[in-house]
């Protein structure tokens, strides 16, 4: 499977590659855009109340960490 496939499988269904929000962050194929973007499908799959804290926190740092960057395209 390519990287872009991967890439795309995992928005559309994050839990069938991650036990945990947090995973995503420790996944080294892909740079942290694209573990936004990731984050972001997930919480729009409407995850429990403690899952979507967790995520909205995660979203937060990944955020300020491309912002910091200079890396605008997140926006």
């Amino acid at each position: 499977m390519t990287k872009k496939n991967l890439f795309e499988e995992t928005k559309h269904n994050p839990t069938r590659i991650y036990r945990s929000p947090g995973d995503v962050l420790r996944d080294r194929r892909f740079g942290d855009a694209e573990r936004l973007e990731i984050l972001r499908a997930w919480r729009d799959l409407n995850p429990a109340a403690d899952e979507r804290g967790e995520i909205d926190v995660l979203i937060v740092d990944l955020e300020s960490r491309l912002y910091a960057a200079g890396d605008h395209a997140a926006e």
